[in-house]
This record gives structure tokens, sequence and C-alpha cells, in this order.
């Protein structure tokens, strides 16, 4: 996860903020009926059962190989096996590969991966979350020049949307729209706060911006996008993020609505969050494409995880129910389209 502090956004968007304001998988299927009706009278659909350990194990998978920095040969294997999973899936994969130049003028190796579900069918959404690692641990007190592990911050919106294939993939009815998942490399390579050297102005997200840039689908017109990011930590709070509620309100209380008639208030609380910094700002700003960002952010504390850029973002951080509740309430999206 990137910049992820409201004093690190654009003076434009800011003050644009201001303005706005005035027994086998295909047969074990999970049936969720809604605690409470809902303003949106939401009913809920039957869908695929996600596996939270299957998750877990994905995320797990990704931390073995090592810190995912770029221009590491961790970088490679990890993008290499993540492609070769969604094509177990039947997913349609390709990797888009270029150079971008960091705040301190250096070359990245960046690799974003992609999968498409039903690429042949018209109606689509956009689901992304980053894979690459904080090349420093930049918050904590000790090995600050270290990559960190990013077990949350990069490898659990990986987690989620794998299993998410997969259990998508060996369902014989399936939603009634394809969708496509976007793995968006460098974007965790950002100006650390303490630096002297470069600029910070846009410096996270360099894989987004990128890819926002050069879409490698023709004609690529998605309903909206749904961007996961640090979405597997303990007791996980996922407020209102403000850009997206800024550039697609409709998304945001959708998705919402959707996990509160499961019974995810406590996760998906209906509260108004910062700013943020995230992949989806470009999405939004530079592809078009109404998009937002789960993300999780205490606003009692006015930041991230106390884990955050540190080393301690490891496997102790992540906790399967966690992964289970944001893969249930995506399926959910997707199948209620």
């Amino acid at each position: 996860m990137g910049i992820k502090i409201i004093r690190k956004l654009s003076v434009v968007f800011m003050v644009s903020l201001l303005l706005w304001s005035c027994e086998n998988d295909s047969k074990r299927r999970l049936e969720t009926r809604p605690k409470a009706a809902t303003k949106t009278a939401i009913v809920l659909k039957e869908t695929p059962r996600f596996n939270q350990d299957s998750a877990y194990a994905f995320v797990q998978k990704q931390v073995d190989f090592g810190p995912r920095v770029p221009n590491t040969d961790a970088q490679l294997e990890c993008a290499q096996w993540m492609e070769a999973k969604m094509k177990s899936f039947g997913l349609e994969t390709s990797i888009q590969q270029g150079e971008v130049t960091a705040y301190n003028d250096q070359k990245l190796r960046m690799i974003n991966v992609m999968g498409r579900y039903r690429p042949e069918v018209k109606d689509r959404i956009l689901l992304c979350a980053h894979w690459d690692t904080r090349p420093y641990a930049d918050r904590d007190t000790k090995n600050l020049n270290e990559p960190i592990d990013g077990a949350n911050d990069g490898a659990s919106g990986v987690g989620v949307l794998l299993e998410l294939a997969r259990i998508i993939s060996l369902d014989s009815i399936g939603p009634n729209i394809g969708f496509d998942i976007v793995f968006f490399d460098t974007e965790d390579y950002g100006k650390p706060e303490t630096s002297m050297v470069g600029s910070s102005s846009d410096s996270w997200c360099l894989g987004s911006q990128y890819w926002a840039k050069n879409i490698p689908f023709a004609n690529y017109r998605p309903k909206y996008g749904i961007l996961l990011d640090m979405v597997g930590a303990s007791n996980a709070v996922f407020p209102k993020e403000a850009a997206s509620m800024h550039y697609a309100p409709f998304v945001m209380n959708r998705v919402w609505s959707v996990a509160q008639a499961m019974g995810h208030k406590d996760y998906f609380a209906n509260i108004n969050g910062n700013p943020i910094t995230d992949d989806h700002i470009y999405l939004n700003t530079i592809a078009g494409i109404p998009t937002i960002d789960i993300i999780h952010y205490e606003m009692g504390r006015a930041d991230f995880g106390t884990f955050h850029h540190t080393h301690d973002d490891n496997m102790d951080v992540i906790d399967a129910n966690t992964l289970k509740v944001v893969g249930e309430v995506l399926t959910q999206v997707i199948y209620q389209e």
C-alpha cells in the first residue's frame, strides 16, 4: 500500500474533494441470509463457498517467496506463480511488463499480472490489488533499510482474489458478468517521508499509473472497479474511503450495503474515511474507471495498522476470518450483477 496518508494527496484533488463534499467446491455453496432488512432491500444470492484456508495459503505462498521487491528474483518468481495459478483456474492470462522510474531515478522492472474470466462477455468489472512489497521498513525502529514481508500490505488482496477466481472457476453456473483481475506492481516504492531525494509527487502506484495509460484490453469499459489493499489483518475495519466516495459513491454504497446485509457491519463500517492515495486514484483519474478502495484504516488513530511499513507486517498479522469476510462480500457483489 502506497502513501496512504491524507496529506500526501495532491492539492488539486483535496480542493476538488472539499468542493464536492460542500464436497467439491462447485457443489458446496453458501447461502447467506440477511440478518435484518436493509435500506436497499438486497436479496442475497446463492454463491460458491469462499475457503478462508485456501486464501490464507495463497497469502503464505507469496510471503514464502521473500519480499516481492522490483528487480529481484522474488519478484519474477511470484509473478510467474500468480499467472500460472490464474491460468490453472481457467482464466485468460497475460503479463504487462515495462520499466518505470522511482522517486530517486532508479529504473524498476514492473510486472502487472492479469487474468480474465469469460473475456467474451461484454458486461465486466475490474478487480485489483497490488502485489509488490515495500523495499524498506521506514516506519519501523530497526532495520529500516531492509524490505518487509508485506503479508497484509500486498499479499492479502492477492490471496483473496486468487481464491475468488478459484471458486468461481469451479461453479458450473457462474455469475452473469465477466471480470478482470489485475495485480499491480511497483505500488509501494514511493518516496519515504525522511528522504531528501527526488519528488514525492505520484511516486507511489507506478504500476497502476502505467496500466491506466496503457490499458492492454481493447475498448475496455468495465462497469466499475474494486481495489483491495490490506484486507487480511485481525479486527480490520474498512471505512468508506473519501476518494472512493468522491469518484464512485454508487459502487461504495452498494458494496457496503451488501456487506451489512451479510452481517459484516463490524468490518465494513458505515463511517466516512479519509482520502487515501492508492491505485484507485489513477484508475479513476487516468483510465476513467469508477473504482473504490477497500482498505484497512483506523479512524481513531488516523493511521493504518501499527504494523504498517514495518517488519511486523508478517504472517502473524493475517487472520483467515478477515480474508473470508472480504472474499464472501466480493463474491456476493459479483453474483448480484
